[in-house]
């Protein structure tokens, strides 16, 4: 198994007034040509956005996008008729295939919302479509919340990627198996703390890790993480 640790404090930083941002890979105006991704995994922004405000309408192509907010209401509408709301266990995809437009806003007046948007890279270009979903996150489970295969339990993208939320508590352990033949997995620490072999992680740290079959968890405080499996070669 190799790894590469990505400590909270090395991502990029954005911010505008009304948006505050931290980038995982180069996005906007951050640039550092070590972070261009993870295999397929383009972007991963952890963004805070301001009571009243949010991104105007803009738009996206040839991207599969996800959506997870953590904190707060996020509206959204589109060119292909879409007007939602999507709030904690929630999780919003996106083909942005051949091309379309969508707005983000903060749903709240007096609130924040708090969100991570994921861009993975498709195996191929498609028309543009739209999907949302609640999940149940039980405790000390990792729950399957998207992936590249057709099913009732997980939302669909055009890629063979798996991503998976899990809530664990303080002296709980865990084991992911890697999906794929050719995939890697970055490991997103949303907040707690987490050790996998030597390397222990805490809020907002991340890990790259490749040539791993099997990868062991274990759980120093309650935790909340994000599996991103995407291929890698």
């Amino acid at each position: 198994m190799k790894t590469i640790i990505y400590p909270a404090d090395s991502r990029g930083k954005g911010e505008h007034g009304w948006l505050h941002s931290r980038f995982s890979f180069s996005f906007a105006d951050y640039y550092n040509s070590d972070r261009m991704g993870f295999g397929t995994l383009r972007v991963l922004n952890d963004d805070i956005i301001d009571p009243g405000y949010g991104f105007d309408t803009h738009p996206h192509e040839n991207m599969e996008i996800i959506t997870v907010v953590l904190e707060g209401k996020l509206a959204h509408k589109d060119s292909m008729g879409h007007v939602s709301v999507i709030k904690p266990d929630d999780i919003q995809v996106m083909s942005a295939g051949t091309g379309m437009t969508h707005s983000e806003y903060n749903h709240s007046r007096k609130n924040s919302v708090k969100l991570l948007q994921l861009w993975i890279i498709p195996n191929k270009q498609v028309k543009p479509r739209y999907d949302q979903r609640s999940f149940s996150f039980a405790k000390n489970k990792m729950i399957p919340i998207v992936s590249g295969q057709k099913n009732s339990n997980t939302l669909f993208i055009h890629q063979d990627a798996f991503l998976s939320i899990g809530n664990f508590e303080k002296g709980k352990k865990a084991t992911y198996n890697v999906t794929g033949k050719k995939n890697g997995v970055y490991l997103f620490l949303i907040q707690g703390k987490v050790t996998l072999d030597n390397d222990t992680l805490t809020t907002r740290d991340a890990i790259g890790i490749t040539d791993a079959k099997e990868i062991d968890l274990s759980f120093n405080e309650d935790s909340q993480i994000l599996i991103i499996e995407v291929p890698v070669r």
